[in-house]
């Protein structure tokens, strides 16, 4: 496979880009406990992005692992899950705020601490999503990959502490083009006391074609009609 982009993810740090389909991004936790949060949109249409309903119930599931793929809100495809050392994948404990971050890790700000200032997921994407032509209004739930949530009988939900190792990986393959934003900010329910220092590489790499034998395509009824959904989408846009 041909790496075409790499870039390490330092704590606190977010980025946003655009990525074609037909594209493996390929993550790799360089500690433990790492996390995350990432938001997907459609590069050709921004109205169009995941929607965490709709991906978890059309896969009977509450979190993402291999063979799982990421809906849109339009019944398509932006990305599938092609290998996970995991597992397990948080969907459901959103991202970080500013008021989570100050109560749990103390108060600080850019102008006292500088580029040390201790970041929150929500202000991460906040300013991603304006680099992107969109705003508040387009911050939708987001997914947290590396941690796991789980629910107990009475509706708690609760942060698997130590569930990602250091050499942790997942890889996702996107299905259209895509706009991905990414912040490597502490799960929302982390009850460390200290911020997480965790460094995450990503690379991507060209995928080859999907074919019908697909793990992702065939791994639920449901899947198979998101992506006829997609490939009768990008076949009509010529992509």
């Amino acid at each position: 496979m041909k790496k075409i982009w790499s870039k390490t993810l330092i704590p606190g740090e977010k980025w946003s880009g655009n990525i074609g389909k037909g594209k493996y991004i390929h993550f790799k936790a360089l500690g433990e406990n790492a996390n995350v949060s990432m938001l997907l949109y459609n590069m050709r249409d921004i109205s169009e992005r995941y929607n965490m309903p709709d991906t978890l119930k059309s896969q009977y599931t509450a979190y993402l692992t291999k063979g799982n793929v990421l809906m849109s809100d339009n019944g398509r495809v932006l990305a599938s899950i092609v290998e996970d050392s995991l597992g397990w994948h948080d969907t459901i404990s959103g991202y970080s705020t500013r008021k989570m971050i100050d109560d749990k890790y103390g108060k600080t700000t850019y102008g006292d601490s500088k580029n040390q200032w201790l970041r929150s997921g929500e202000e991460n994407f906040l300013v991603e999503l304006v680099r992107n032509n969109m705003s508040l209004r387009d911050l939708v739930p987001c997914v947290n990959l590396f941690s796991k949530v789980y629910v107990e009988e009475d509706g708690s939900m609760h942060y698997a502490k130590d569930h990602c190792k250091e050499g942790s990986t997942v890889t996702l393959r996107t299905e259209m083009d895509v706009i991905v934003i990414f912040s490597n900010t502490p799960n929302s329910l982390d009850e460390s006391n200290e911020y997480p220092a965790v460094p995450v590489s990503i690379e991507v790499y060209d995928a080859p074609p999907v074919d019908l034998m697909d793990h992702c395509v065939n791994h639920r009824p449901e899947n198979y009609r998101a992506f006829e959904n997609t490939w009768d989408y990008n076949n009509l846009l010529g992509i």
